[in-house]
């Protein structure tokens, strides 16, 4: 295993006693088993620990059903951390915790304020392109107040159309090279990326990008895993079927920070 670079840091928080009260959308609610979802998160990110990451815990939010979903909470760019303010008000309490880590860890703070609402989920990052997902937790208000954080930097913003999942990087996620992967009937625009690779599996869309070639991916996505095997990439599959219960995927359930 390659290690990775000593300033990338993952935040995590464990899930709370009131996980299974999490809100769904597009999906219809089942029983969660608490004690399972814990052993898979502790399995996640024992696998973030494998990949060479330093994790870090974000404080507990027992009374926030959805806290273990800490991407939301912020969007992390170069030396900048933009404090989200989630499209569900329920969520917002989520963003205390999250902060005090992201200043423990050295970054800038922004935040996006009322009446914008943004979820990280919705966002993602490559290359200095940086698409917000329209349409559901994210408003245009939300997207503007990124892009004016952001631009600075030298990212460029664009707004994409989410109607079909819970959020934008519920139906895409990119790979190392730039290719953005989804599951077509969850894609609302596929013409919006060049390259687009179609994965068979709604879990084949969601990629952590672990360092060089290495991903993350659901343990539910067995054929977008030999895909991605197929294209050279060292897949580590992990177990998360409680959390996927509530509209979680793995990119949610980290903030990977690379310095």
């Amino acid at each position: 295993m390659q290690p990775v670079a000593e300033q990338h840091r993952a935040l995590v928080r464990r899930p709370g006693p009131r996980l299974a009260e999490g809100l769904v959308t597009h999906i219809d609610r089942q029983p969660v088993d608490l004690d399972l979802a814990m052993r898979q998160w502790e399995g996640y990110v024992q696998a973030l620990r494998d990949a060479g990451w330093h994790v870090v815990e974000v404080e507990p939010a027992d009374d926030c059903p959805d806290a273990v979903f800490v991407e939301d909470a912020v969007v992390v760019y170069g030396d900048l951390a933009v404090l989200t303010r989630p499209g569900a008000e329920s969520r917002r309490d989520e963003v205390v915790g999250v902060e005090t880590a992201v200043r423990a860890a050295g970054y800038r703070v922004a935040r996006i304020e009322a009446p914008g609402t943004l979820d990280g989920g919705d966002v993602l990052k490559w290359g200095g392109t940086v698409w917000v997902g329209q349409g559901g937790r994210s408003n245009t208000e939300g997207m503007r107040q990124l892009a004016r954080h952001l631009e600075p930097l030298g990212a460029r913003v664009v707004g994409v159309p989410v109607s079909r999942v819970l959020h934008l990087k519920s139906a895409v996620t990119a790979l190392p090279d730039g290719t953005v992967v989804g599951h077509e009937p969850l894609v609302d625009d596929p013409s919006v990326w060049q390259p687009f690779l179609p994965v068979p599996e709604e879990s084949g869309a969601h990629v952590v990008l672990l360092g060089g070639q290495r991903l993350l991916i659901a343990a539910d996505a067995p054929r977008s895993a030999e895909l991605f095997r197929d294209l050279g990439y060292e897949v580590t599959e992990v177990d998360i079927s409680e959390l996927i219960k509530l509209e979680g995927c793995v990119t949610c359930l980290s903030v990977r920070m690379r310095g």
